[in-house]
Parts: structure tokens; C-alpha cells; sequence
């Protein structure tokens, strides 16, 4: 009986043995899996930040998961879910270029329509000044803040420079924003001024 028991015993032991080399045996593998795709993310963070922020959370969270597991040498667990999630990995590059592209596309679209309107717009009122600044037109300009109208004007001038220059040294971001600017200057003085702007292109 004793016999039997060392046996089973030594058997226990072997199979243990046999179970810790196998998992020693993965450690290696899921550490390279880790480190692939924390290299992966890293390389692709900045551009999935602004353009695919949830995706890169996503992925992340399960990169933790996998150190974790890892942390609790369960190597094999890593293997088997280390390939999709480093696919997934892969993947944020691609997902935030064609959200980029996506998102500057209709910023364009923007900045043509602003571009094509502002400076009509901005002659329109230039021109409304001029007649109003007229002494033969001063019964027609009472109740109205001329000077006010034309450094409203002046800066609205500058700001559109402004966005110029930044969709010359292609910040669409920065042009567009301040082409808007400009828009919502132009209209209220035009409103100051009691002129009505043309309509905007429809976008092609």
C-alpha cells in the first residue's frame, strides 16, 4: 500500500513538474505578445487618440487584462488572446487614417464654402461703409455705429489673414475655426449695418 501511494505520490509530482515546465514553457511567448502590441499601440497612440479615442480605450483596457494575466503567470490564457487583441492593435492605424481622412475631407468642404462667401461678404460691407461714411448720406447712416462697423471690419480683415496663412501651412483645424470667426463678425455687423449678404454656395 505504501508502495502505491509513493508511486501516485511521484506520479502527482511528475504531472505537476510537467504542468510548471509547460507554463514556464510560455512565459517567453507571451511576453514578446506583450510587448508586440504595447509597441503597436504606442506607435499608433497619437493619431487613434484624436481620431479613434474609444478603439485605442478599447484595446488598452484589454492590453491591461493580458499583463495582468500575465502577473498571474498565467501565460498560456495570454497566448490564446494575445493574437486577436495585437490584431485589433494592427488595426488603430488603419482606423484612425480613415478617420483622418474622413474628418479632413469636410473640413476642406468647409473651408471651400467659407473661402468662396467671406470675401464677397466682407466687400459688401466695406462698400455699405463707404457709402454710409458719405456726408450726403448722413440722414441714411443716423442710428448707426459707423466707427463701431469699421473696426469690426478691420479685425474681421485680419482674422480672415489669419485663416489664410493657417490653410496655407495646412491647419485645417486652425483655418477653419477662425474662417467661422470671421462669419459671425461679418454677420453681425452686417446686421449693425442693415445689409443683407447673399446666401452661401451650396456645397458641389
Amino acid at each position: 500500500m505504501q508502495m502505491i501511494q509513493r508511486v501516485s505520490r511521484y506520479a502527482l509530482i511528475s504531472m505537476v513538474a510537467i504542468v510548471l515546465a509547460a507554463c514556464a514553457g510560455q512565459k517567453e511567448p507571451a511576453q514578446k505578445l506583450i510587448g508586440d502590441i504595447e509597441s503597436t499601440v504606442t506607435a499608433a497612440s497619437a493619431e487613434a487618440a484624436k481620431y479613434v479615442p474609444d478603439q485605442l480605450a478599447d484595446v488598452q483596457a484589454k492590453l491591461g487584462a493580458l499583463k495582468a494575466s500575465f502577473d498571474k503567470q498565467d501565460y498560456a490564457g495570454v497566448v490564446t488572446a494575445a493574437p486577436a487583441v495585437l490584431s485589433e492593435a494592427q488595426g488603430l492605424a488603419t482606423a484612425a487614417a480613415a478617420k483622418k481622412d474622413a474628418v479632413l475631407k469636410a473640413l476642406n468642404d468647409e473651408w471651400s464654402g467659407l473661402a468662396g462667401s467671406l470675401p464677397g461678404d466682407v466687400a459688401a460691407i466695406q462698400s455699405r461703409i463707404d457709402m454710409l461714411s458719405k456726408k450726403s448720406n448722413k440722414k441714411l447712416a443716423a442710428g448707426i455705429d459707423v466707427d463701431a462697423a469699421k473696426v469690426d471690419v478691420s479685425e474681421a480683415t485680419s482674422l480672415w489673414s489669419k485663416a489664410q496663412a493657417a490653410f496655407a501651412g495646412g491647419n485645417l483645424d486652425e483655418a477653419v475655426s477662425t474662417a467661422k470667426e470671421v462669419k459671425a463678425k461679418i454677420k453681425a455687423v452686417a446686421a449693425s449695418l442693415k445689409v443683407d449678404l447673399p446666401p452661401a454656395a451650396a456645397a458641389q
